[in-house]
């Protein structure tokens, strides 16, 4: 990094964290936007004043499974985009037209800008996702002790986007007109993008395209060494981890919002809170219990106790799955009170635990992947990790699903055992599976919160 970029700061740190810290935040409002009134917009009845598509509950969960899978599965072609023709800085670019496209196009209300609108969004989340975070990266030195700070600071940003777009765009979606809060969201992710361009002269030497390193006798990438190698083989169990997590954490947007929609008592202090505010829940835990987590482990290390990242993890996916025993608190409620509906406390509860456990899982597995990934590979393999949280969105969706015929207490009962059960033998594996990461887990750094999802 020159020293023309270092002398360009404000607080501290280079301008161009500011820069990536409002497009990412406004990219995340667009985001979670989407996410919270995707599912009520495609099963509203086509008679109501406020219409929507009038799906069943399944078809719309199916369509929500595949659009969130997609969003993160094009991670992967999104970083090899960037890494091989373009870089992440023209690659995040790129990526930023796509979404004020497509949020632009979804505030017509037609059948055929509503798909072509979804296409665009999970086309330029692609391209913008796997590269703006490498980007915050590349404004410090290697061995710079603020890089720590500066992704706290970017995650703030990402909250703030998930915080409020929940409440802004959740609001004129859902009570005043379902394209009025796409549209809304296209406004937001176009403050964004108009962001990210002016703020290109502080971004001059970070995110452009380098060329792929070769041997040069053979002309071909280097090979992996066998720590190398086991070290992948740990990164991709890790996936697995991750799998698991999205796949419970994700119902939040499916069928925990069609539930609290249909049987959960919004009613608090005589006002009807709509369905959409509480998406908005997550990214509040996220900004009150961040800090609190973060201490919390940080004291369990220096006393001496296990604290590696599959730990770690293996404790956040068992804290998870609690969260869905409220929920199945809830649905007996539901089957006893007169009015069909349980308390929204018993969300409320269950939202607190799925984020204690996020806090447990996502930031550490982001971190894990930058220790153990080849340098060579770190693009490619923070794609895959988008990639396996689409997945894992996708088996979320498809839990939703299974819920229309089994029904809630049944699925929720399932997440609890499957997660705490997959937990606890995570942590069983532990010590074996820290030996491939050849001590790589064990190099003492602060405890960052990077960005999740």
């Amino acid at each position: 990094m020159s020293n023309q970029v270092q002398e360009q700061t404000l607080w501290g740190h280079p301008k161009g964290l500011y820069i990536l810290f409002f497009t990412e935040l406004w990219e995340r409002f667009s985001y979670y936007g989407m996410r919270a009134i995707l599912i009520l917009y495609l099963t509203a009845k086509t008679t109501e004043s406020n219409a929507g598509l009038g799906w069943d509950k399944v078809s719309a969960l199916e369509l929500y499974g595949w659009y969130t899978f997609f969003v993160y599965v094009l991670s992967v072609p999104g970083g090899l985009l960037a890494d091989r023709l373009l870089g992440q800085k023209k690659t995040v670019m790129l990526g930023g037209f796509l979404l004020v496209a497509g949020h632009l196009i979804l505030a017509f209300d037609t059948i055929t800008a509503f798909y072509s609108g979804l296409v665009l969004i999970v086309l330029g989340v692609g391209a913008l996702k796997p590269n703006i975070s490498t980007m915050v990266g590349g404004l410090y030195n290697k061995g710079d002790v603020k890089r720590d700070t500066a992704f706290t600071i970017f995650y703030i940003g990402i909250n703030i986007g998930a915080f409020a777009a929940p409440i802004l765009v959740g609001y004129v979606g859902e009570v005043i007109n379902w394209h009025y809060g796409f549209g809304l969201a296209g406004i937001g992710m176009t403050i964004g993008q108009i962001v990210y361009i002016w703020g290109q002269k502080y971004l001059k030497e970070i995110g452009n395209f380098v060329p792929v390193i070769k041997d040069a006798h053979t002309n071909k990438k280097v090979k992996l060494t066998t720590v190398e190698k086991d070290r992948m083989i740990v990164l991709i169990l890790s996936f697995v981890i991750v799998i698991v997590f999205w796949g419970a954490y994700e119902q939040a947007g499916g069928l925990m919002n069609l539930y609290a929609r249909d049987k959960i008592d919004r009613v608090m202090f005589g006002f009807t809170v709509p369905t959409s505010f509480l998406q908005a829940l997550h990214a509040f835990y996220v900004i009150l219990f961040g800090v609190p987590v973060a201490y919390f482990w940080t004291r369990w290390r220096k006393k001496g106790k296990e604290s590696s990242s599959l730990f770690k993890m293996g404790i956040g996916t068992i804290i998870t799955g609690l969260g869905f025993l409220l929920l199945a608190r809830a649905a007996i409620e539901t089957t006893v009170s007169l009015d069909g509906k349980a308390s929204i406390y018993w969300m409320f509860g269950a939202y607190l635990l799925h984020v204690i456990g996020e806090l447990s899982i996502s930031p550490v597995a982001l971190s894990f992947i930058t220790k153990l990934a080849p340098i060579k590979y770190a693009s490619l393999m923070m794609g895959t990790y988008f990639m396996v949280s689409g997945i894992g969105n996708k088996i979320a969706g498809l839990v939703g699903e299974a819920a229309q015929n089994a029904g809630e207490y049944t699925i929720f009962m399932g997440v609890l055992i499957f997660c705490v059960s997959f937990g606890l033998l995570l942590i069983v594996f532990v010590k074996k599976l820290k030996k491939l990461t050849h001590g790589a887990d064990d190099v003492e750094t602060k405890i960052v919160m990077v960005e999740a999802e």
